[in-house]
């Protein structure tokens, strides 16, 4: 005989042992860059684990062929599929502007600082140029994909602000160029957010944080589709021998 699962008990545990984990990490880490480094990297992991295997998560640098480069971001949310290559150098990454679905800056409370701080972050990616080649197939070639605009966000443990979504964080975030904008975002311990087309903002309860910020960018990834297929040659230009 078949037994139910309560999910929305599954999904409150994670959120509870996720905002456990960075609430410790906030209280015995004091160093605050290697509290922000300790609170990435649980991101990454948490990210990575649920996302899935087609979606990459690192801390990373993006650029394009031009060799101009964005600031360093904190989450960057990537596909290889159709870029051969992610650059290292000296345990830094540098992802193709082509590879990226979306970019998350991570900080331990939300406030207008830290909203302009992310969306400042946004506009070095979304500046960069992004090319598109058509794709061979074995029924014949697919025209090259349309550039879609890449999702952006804020992920913070907790808030500055009570309540969380008033009046100061819907100025805050009005205030914000189009290329500024932020997409979706999570507070762990009071809610989340989600920018709709109209320009207002869908949230949700503290409780769900985690999981509704999980499905809408989920959601959100899917409706990007996949990747556009670099221009590798453009790339390869920096070669002497090329």
């Amino acid at each position: 005989m078949s037994q139910k699962v309560n999910m929305k008990e599954l999904f409150l545990g994670m959120q509870q042992e996720m905002l456990s984990k960075l609430k410790t990490i906030r209280k015995h880490v004091t160093h605050p860059g290697t509290k922000g480094d300790a609170t990435e990297l649980s991101w990454i992991e948490w990210l990575s684990t649920y996302l899935p295997n087609r979606y990459c998560v690192d801390t990373a640098f993006v650029v394009d062929h031009t060799g101009t480069r964005s600031d360093q971001i904190d989450l960057v949310i990537y596909d290889q599929q159709y870029s051969p290559f992610v650059f290292y150098q000296e345990g830094v990454k540098f992802i193709p502007a082509e590879s990226v679905y979306a970019i998350f800056e991570v900080k331990q409370t939300l406030n207008k600082e830290h909203i302009q701080y992310a969306a400042e972050k946004a506009e070095s990616v979304r500046a960069l140029h992004r090319t598109s080649v058509p794709i061979v197939h074995a029924g014949g070639t697919y025209p090259p994909r349309p550039l879609f605009d890449i999702v952006a966000g804020l992920i913070t443990t907790s808030s500055d602000w009570t309540p969380t979504f008033g009046k100061p964080f819907e100025e805050a975030m009005g205030a914000l160029k189009p290329w500024q904008r932020l997409n979706i975002g999570c507070v762990l311990d009071s809610g989340s957010f989600l920018l709709k087309p109209n320009g207002t903002f869908e949230t949700s309860s503290a409780e769900e944080a985690l999981i509704f910020f999980f499905i809408k960018l989920f959601v959100q990834l899917q409706n990007l589709g996949t990747v556009p297929a670099m221009d590798i040659d453009l790339y390869s230009r920096a070669l002497d021998s090329i």
